[in-house]
């Protein structure tokens, strides 16, 4: 489905991931930080320009307890605050449903708010995955004196 990306009159589409994204989606989320490990092109929607040159992208991964993640919302610069990620976490959401979880930096929280998710901070509610993620993330913090925190959220 086309979006007009808010301000810019440039169009994007967003659409399933195709194999040839494959290496672009990992330039991307490379170039923005995000955690490399289960990146798999099949998982993923992308936004595309008019010339069909990615610039965003997400995905939902399963885990082995049964509960699914958004992840790898990545938004390539010059295209940021254009609607691109929002486009993305909406047709991530439209299409595997309820519940999916998350995890963000506290920082982002407000982004996923008006999405509907919302920060889980008593461990038990957690999935397994999420008990064990935010445990190691904990002990990175703290060895690398990182600042913020690790947030959980969950769409249900």
């Amino acid at each position: 489905m086309p979006f007009s990306g808010g301000q810019s009159i440039a169009l994007y589409e967003v659409c399933r991931a195709q194999k040839h994204d494959q290496r672009p989606i990992r330039a991307l989320i490379r170039t923005a930080g995000i955690n490399p490990i289960g990146l798999k092109w099949s998982r993923f929607v992308v936004a595309v320009d008019a010339h069909g040159e990615l610039v965003g992208c997400g995905q939902v991964k399963a885990h082995r307890d049964g509960s699914q993640e958004l992840a790898s919302i990545a938004v390539k610069r010059g295209w940021q605050r254009r609607g691109v990620a929002t486009a993305v976490v909406w047709e991530l959401q439209g299409t595997y449903g309820r519940p999916l979880w998350l995890t963000c930096m506290d920082r982002l929280v407000p982004f996923y708010e008006p999405f509907g998710f919302v920060e889980i901070s008593d461990k038990e509610q957690m999935p397994p995955y999420f008990q064990r993620a935010t445990r190691l993330f904990n002990l990175y913090l703290k060895l690398t004196r990182g600042t913020g925190r690790l947030a959980v959220m969950v769409w249900l």
